[in-house]
Protein backbone atom coordinates (compact mmCIF):
# COMPACT_ATOMS: atom_id res chain seq x y z
CA UNK A 1 0.00 0.00 0.00
CA UNK A 2 1.83 3.80 -1.27
CA UNK A 3 -0.43 6.26 0.44
CA UNK A 4 0.74 9.81 -0.88
CA UNK A 5 -0.18 13.18 0.86
CA UNK A 6 0.44 16.08 -1.56
CA UNK A 7 1.01 19.25 -0.48
CA UNK A 8 1.26 22.79 -2.44
CA UNK A 9 3.56 25.21 -2.64
CA UNK A 10 2.98 28.96 -0.33
CA UNK A 11 4.75 32.45 -1.14
CA UNK A 12 5.70 33.64 2.60
CA UNK A 13 2.96 35.94 2.70
CA UNK A 14 0.41 32.97 2.53
CA UNK A 15 1.63 32.38 6.11
CA UNK A 16 1.43 35.12 7.47
CA UNK A 17 -1.97 35.04 9.74
CA UNK A 18 -1.42 31.36 9.42
CA UNK A 19 -2.71 29.40 13.23
CA UNK A 20 -0.63 26.94 14.38
CA UNK A 21 -3.00 23.63 12.97
CA UNK A 22 -2.77 25.58 9.20
CA UNK A 23 0.99 25.60 9.50
CA UNK A 24 0.80 21.87 10.54
CA UNK A 25 -1.14 20.49 8.15
CA UNK A 26 0.57 22.44 5.65
CA UNK A 27 4.11 21.74 6.27
CA UNK A 28 4.21 19.14 8.94
CA UNK A 29 4.48 15.37 7.67
CA UNK A 30 3.32 12.99 10.74
CA UNK A 31 3.09 9.41 10.41
CA UNK A 32 6.38 8.69 8.28
CA UNK A 33 6.92 5.25 9.18
CA UNK A 34 3.73 2.82 9.91
CA UNK A 35 4.41 -0.70 9.62
CA UNK A 36 3.57 -2.59 6.66
CA UNK A 37 2.86 0.58 4.75
CA UNK A 38 4.28 3.03 1.94
CA UNK A 39 3.80 6.52 3.62
CA UNK A 40 4.82 9.31 1.39
CA UNK A 41 4.60 13.23 1.05
CA UNK A 42 4.92 15.62 -2.67
CA UNK A 43 5.50 18.69 -1.79
CA UNK A 44 4.96 21.19 -5.21
CA UNK A 45 8.34 23.09 -4.00
CA UNK A 46 10.80 21.77 -6.31
CA UNK A 47 8.57 18.57 -6.44
CA UNK A 48 9.83 16.43 -3.77
CA UNK A 49 8.71 13.54 -2.81
CA UNK A 50 9.92 12.10 0.83
CA UNK A 51 8.56 9.88 3.31
CA UNK A 52 8.68 6.26 5.14
CA UNK A 53 8.79 2.68 3.77
CA UNK A 54 8.49 0.08 6.43
CA UNK A 55 8.09 -3.31 5.84
CA UNK A 56 7.48 -5.74 7.94
CA UNK A 57 5.87 -9.36 7.16
CA UNK A 58 5.66 -8.58 3.58
CA UNK A 59 8.06 -6.82 0.93
CA UNK A 60 7.12 -3.01 -0.06
CA UNK A 61 7.50 -1.26 -3.46
CA UNK A 62 6.50 2.40 -4.31
CA UNK A 63 3.98 2.28 -7.09
CA UNK A 64 3.01 6.21 -8.53
CA UNK A 65 2.93 5.41 -11.95
CA UNK A 66 -0.78 7.05 -12.24
CA UNK A 67 0.02 9.95 -10.27
CA UNK A 68 3.29 11.06 -11.99
CA UNK A 69 2.32 10.52 -15.35
CA UNK A 70 5.01 7.47 -15.98
CA UNK A 71 5.10 4.05 -16.63
CA UNK A 72 7.14 3.50 -13.46
CA UNK A 73 8.57 5.47 -10.52
CA UNK A 74 11.64 6.26 -11.64
CA UNK A 75 11.57 6.65 -15.12
CA UNK A 76 11.98 10.06 -15.02
CA UNK A 77 13.47 10.36 -10.90
CA UNK A 78 16.66 9.96 -8.62
CA UNK A 79 15.84 8.69 -4.79
CA UNK A 80 17.93 8.63 -1.85
CA UNK A 81 17.57 6.10 0.72
CA UNK A 82 18.67 6.05 4.12
CA UNK A 83 17.47 2.73 6.45
CA UNK A 84 16.66 4.59 10.44
CA UNK A 85 15.13 0.92 11.56
CA UNK A 86 16.19 -2.72 11.92
CA UNK A 87 18.09 -4.65 9.77
CA UNK A 88 16.98 -5.17 6.09
CA UNK A 89 17.75 -4.94 2.43
CA UNK A 90 16.70 -3.27 -0.67
CA UNK A 91 16.38 -5.20 -4.10
CA UNK A 92 17.43 -2.91 -7.47
CA UNK A 93 16.31 -4.32 -10.41
CA UNK A 94 17.02 -8.23 -9.14
CA UNK A 95 19.88 -7.08 -7.27
CA UNK A 96 19.46 -7.77 -3.23
CA UNK A 97 21.69 -5.61 -1.12
CA UNK A 98 22.04 -5.73 2.77
CA UNK A 99 21.07 -2.45 4.88
CA UNK A 100 21.94 -2.05 8.40
CA UNK A 101 20.86 1.27 10.46
CA UNK A 102 22.13 4.02 8.80
CA UNK A 103 23.11 2.27 5.78
CA UNK A 104 22.30 4.74 2.68
CA UNK A 105 21.55 4.13 -1.05
CA UNK A 106 21.64 6.49 -4.10
CA UNK A 107 19.70 4.96 -7.15
CA UNK A 108 19.37 6.75 -10.45
CA UNK A 109 16.70 7.53 -12.55
CA UNK A 110 15.16 4.50 -15.01
CA UNK A 111 15.93 2.26 -12.84
CA UNK A 112 12.59 0.17 -12.84
CA UNK A 113 12.10 -2.28 -9.68
CA UNK A 114 13.24 -1.19 -5.80
CA UNK A 115 11.57 -3.43 -3.29
CA UNK A 116 12.22 -3.13 0.20
CA UNK A 117 12.24 -5.82 2.60
CA UNK A 118 13.02 -6.31 6.66
CA UNK A 119 14.89 -8.92 8.26
CA UNK A 120 12.71 -9.01 11.62
CA UNK A 121 9.23 -8.15 11.00
CA UNK A 122 8.94 -7.30 14.60
CA UNK A 123 11.90 -4.96 14.22
CA UNK A 124 11.48 -3.91 10.69
CA UNK A 125 14.37 -1.59 8.60
CA UNK A 126 12.70 2.04 8.06
CA UNK A 127 13.66 3.12 4.78
CA UNK A 128 13.11 6.87 4.78
CA UNK A 129 13.12 7.85 0.86
CA UNK A 130 14.16 11.19 -0.93
CA UNK A 131 13.35 11.61 -4.64
CA UNK A 132 13.33 14.70 -7.31
CA UNK A 133 13.13 14.88 -10.47
CA UNK A 134 16.43 13.73 -12.59
CA UNK A 135 17.40 14.26 -16.77
CA UNK A 136 20.21 12.37 -16.50
CA UNK A 137 20.77 8.67 -15.34
CA UNK A 138 23.72 7.95 -12.88
CA UNK A 139 24.74 4.74 -11.18
CA UNK A 140 23.56 3.48 -8.37
CA UNK A 141 25.40 3.52 -5.26
CA UNK A 142 25.35 1.81 -1.74
CA UNK A 143 26.89 4.55 1.21
CA UNK A 144 27.58 2.26 4.10
CA UNK A 145 27.98 4.40 7.09
CA UNK A 146 31.17 2.11 7.77
CA UNK A 147 32.50 4.33 4.73
CA UNK A 148 31.51 7.40 5.45
CA UNK A 149 33.85 10.08 8.29
CA UNK A 150 31.64 12.62 9.19
CA UNK A 151 32.30 16.24 9.18
CA UNK A 152 32.71 17.77 12.75
CA UNK A 153 31.26 21.39 13.38
CA UNK A 154 29.51 22.96 16.28
CA UNK A 155 30.76 23.81 19.50
CA UNK A 156 29.37 23.02 23.15
CA UNK A 157 29.62 26.57 24.37
CA UNK A 158 27.05 27.41 21.75
CA UNK A 159 24.65 23.45 22.23
CA UNK A 160 25.55 22.91 18.64
CA UNK A 161 28.44 20.71 18.74
CA UNK A 162 27.23 18.09 15.71
CA UNK A 163 28.65 15.69 13.00
CA UNK A 164 27.60 15.80 9.66
CA UNK A 165 27.29 12.19 7.80
CA UNK A 166 27.09 13.15 3.68
CA UNK A 167 25.63 10.53 1.83
CA UNK A 168 24.42 12.04 -1.52
CA UNK A 169 26.58 15.02 -2.19
CA UNK A 170 29.69 15.99 -4.78
CA UNK A 171 32.17 14.20 -2.34
CA UNK A 172 30.47 11.01 -2.57
CA UNK A 173 28.58 10.71 -5.93
CA UNK A 174 27.59 11.91 -8.23
CA UNK A 175 23.52 13.03 -8.49
CA UNK A 176 21.56 15.51 -11.07
CA UNK A 177 19.60 18.02 -8.41
CA UNK A 178 19.00 15.61 -4.97
CA UNK A 179 21.78 15.89 -1.56
CA UNK A 180 20.97 13.92 1.49
CA UNK A 181 22.64 13.35 4.47
CA UNK A 182 22.42 12.43 8.30
CA UNK A 183 23.36 15.12 11.35
CA UNK A 184 23.71 13.64 14.81
CA UNK A 185 23.53 16.37 17.88
CA UNK A 186 26.20 15.71 20.46
CA UNK A 187 24.88 14.69 23.91
CA UNK A 188 24.13 18.37 25.45
CA UNK A 189 23.30 19.95 22.86
CA UNK A 190 20.21 21.06 21.25
CA UNK A 191 20.52 23.73 17.90
CA UNK A 192 21.09 21.64 14.40
CA UNK A 193 21.73 25.38 12.60
CA UNK A 194 22.40 29.09 14.13
CA UNK A 195 22.67 31.16 12.40
CA UNK A 196 19.56 30.19 10.62
CA UNK A 197 19.95 30.47 6.91
CA UNK A 198 18.42 30.57 3.62
CA UNK A 199 18.92 29.20 0.14
CA UNK A 200 16.41 30.95 -2.77
CA UNK A 201 18.11 28.11 -4.74
CA UNK A 202 16.53 25.16 -3.18
CA UNK A 203 14.27 23.71 -0.87
CA UNK A 204 14.84 21.18 1.94
CA UNK A 205 12.73 18.25 4.23
CA UNK A 206 14.22 17.74 8.05
CA UNK A 207 13.51 14.56 9.22
CA UNK A 208 13.68 14.60 12.83
CA UNK A 209 14.49 10.92 14.86
CA UNK A 210 16.21 9.70 17.43
CA UNK A 211 14.43 11.32 20.39
CA UNK A 212 13.33 10.27 23.98
CA UNK A 213 9.27 9.97 24.05
CA UNK A 214 9.10 12.36 25.92
CA UNK A 215 11.42 15.19 23.86
CA UNK A 216 9.88 17.56 21.22
CA UNK A 217 12.36 19.73 18.74
CA UNK A 218 10.91 23.62 17.93
CA UNK A 219 11.68 23.51 14.01
CA UNK A 220 11.99 26.93 13.18
CA UNK A 221 10.41 28.40 9.73
CA UNK A 222 9.28 31.11 8.11
CA UNK A 223 11.28 34.68 6.61
CA UNK A 224 13.83 36.23 8.92
CA UNK A 225 11.98 38.84 9.88
CA UNK A 226 8.63 36.87 10.92
CA UNK A 227 9.67 33.57 12.23
CA UNK A 228 7.13 30.87 12.83
CA UNK A 229 7.66 27.45 14.45
CA UNK A 230 6.59 23.94 14.92
CA UNK A 231 6.73 21.65 17.33
CA UNK A 232 7.46 17.78 16.11
CA UNK A 233 7.94 15.04 17.90
CA UNK A 234 10.42 11.76 16.68
CA UNK A 235 10.02 10.51 13.19
CA UNK A 236 8.38 13.46 11.81
CA UNK A 237 9.30 14.90 8.35
CA UNK A 238 8.77 18.90 7.87
CA UNK A 239 9.10 21.13 4.61
CA UNK A 240 10.94 24.06 4.21
CA UNK A 241 10.44 26.15 0.77
CA UNK A 242 13.35 27.89 -0.23
CA UNK A 243 12.59 31.78 1.08
CA UNK A 244 12.10 29.92 4.47
CA UNK A 245 15.04 29.66 7.45
CA UNK A 246 15.25 26.32 9.04
CA UNK A 247 16.52 25.73 12.27
CA UNK A 248 15.84 23.69 15.04
CA UNK A 249 16.39 23.43 18.89
CA UNK A 250 15.64 20.31 20.73
CA UNK A 251 14.90 19.89 24.64
CA UNK A 252 17.18 16.91 24.15
CA UNK A 253 19.84 15.98 21.71
CA UNK A 254 18.69 14.30 18.97
CA UNK A 255 19.24 13.55 15.11
CA UNK A 256 17.73 14.44 11.59
CA UNK A 257 17.72 13.86 8.19
CA UNK A 258 18.05 16.99 5.64
CA UNK A 259 17.48 16.15 1.69
CA UNK A 260 17.53 19.17 -0.68
CA UNK A 261 17.01 19.94 -4.45
CA UNK A 262 17.34 23.13 -6.45
CA UNK A 263 19.25 24.86 -8.49
CA UNK A 264 22.12 23.48 -7.62
CA UNK A 265 24.47 21.07 -5.37
CA UNK A 266 26.61 23.02 -3.52
CA UNK A 267 25.91 22.28 -0.11
CA UNK A 268 27.68 25.50 1.11
CA UNK A 269 25.16 27.43 -0.47
CA UNK A 270 23.69 29.17 1.99
CA UNK A 271 22.33 32.90 2.80
CA UNK A 272 23.40 33.01 6.89
CA UNK A 273 21.03 35.43 8.60
CA UNK A 274 22.58 37.09 11.66
CA UNK A 275 21.12 36.28 14.70
CA UNK A 276 20.52 39.75 15.92
CA UNK A 277 17.97 40.16 12.82
CA UNK A 278 15.91 36.79 13.33
CA UNK A 279 12.06 39.00 14.18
Amino acid sequence: MTKLDIRYAHAPKDIRHSSTKELREEFLFEDVFVPGEVRLGYTHNDRMIFGGVTPTDQPLEIVLNKELGVDYFLERRELGVINIGGLGSIIIDGKEEPMKRQDGYYIGKETRNVIYRSDDPFNPAKFYISSVPAHHKYPNVKIAIDNITPMETGEQETLNKRKIYQYIHPNVCDSCQLQMGYTVLASGNAWNTMPAHTHDRRMEVYLYFDMPEDNVVFHMMGTPDETKHIVMTSEQAVISPSWSIHSGVGTSNYTFIWAMCGENITYTDMDFIPTEDLK
